[in-house]
């Protein structure tokens, strides 16, 4: 099951508890760096000094961080941090204005498609073709982790709705739905990502 950063945890990671600062870590560094690596232009050194930097303020601006708005899930207000570091480095890194305006661009974007996900049928053979691969992958990155946790029990590790349903501890027609959700978000950021790149959806 995965960890809840809920008002209890908030108020031991407040108190410096060792465990609370050790469980917001193990689980916040990959899909940080996953979000953050095609933003910094997949420098690996950028994305390694945002990720730190992200949970060094994580950890000291705690107080801050709000579960009930949240829904427990503290990835969002973490990634709302590490957009801000981003920014930082690209303008140390005098990097292309074009790669920051890209994702401002899709970042207002998507904000509006995960409010109103569409239901158009969505092809799952998109997620396995080879010549949209890197865009899968950029698109990956970009999605909230319980959609992409379930699209890579799905489609990478070949497991059953009844499978992902007992990993998450919820009912098969609940992994069903989520399943159903996080492939209508693959959609929409993968054509948001196409619109704003200037690439051709396959869908």
């Amino acid at each position: 099951m995965k960890p809840s950063f809920d008002t209890a945890w908030r108020k031991r990671a407040i108190g410096g508890e060792r465990a609370a600062i050790q469980m917001l870590a193990d689980a916040a560094l990959t899909p940080l760096y996953v979000f953050c690596l095609y933003r910094v232009g997949r420098n690996r050194h950028l994305c390694e000094e945002v990720v730190q930097e992200t949970l060094v303020q994580a950890i000291r601006d705690i107080g801050q961080y709000d579960p009930a708005r949240s829904d427990n899930s503290i990835f969002g207000w973490l990634t709302g941090l590490a957009r801000n570091h981003i920014h930082r480095v690209l303008a140390r890194e005098n990097a292309s204005v074009s790669l920051e305006a890209l994702w401002a661009r899709m970042d207002r974007e998507l904000l509006d498609v995960y409010a109103k996900l569409e239901s158009e049928p969505f092809s799952d053979e998109v997620l396995q073709r080879e010549e949209t691969r890197e865009m899968v992958n950029v698109t990956m990155s970009q999605l909230p982790v319980h959609y992409r946790d379930a699209l890579e029990a799905k489609y990478v590790a070949g497991r059953s709705v009844r499978e992902i349903a007992a990993a998450s501890r919820m009912s098969e027609k609940a992994a069903e739905s989520l399943l159903t959700r996080a492939r209508e978000a693959f959609r929409a950021t993968f054509v948001a990502l196409a619109r704003n790149l200037n690439v051709e959806p396959v869908i």
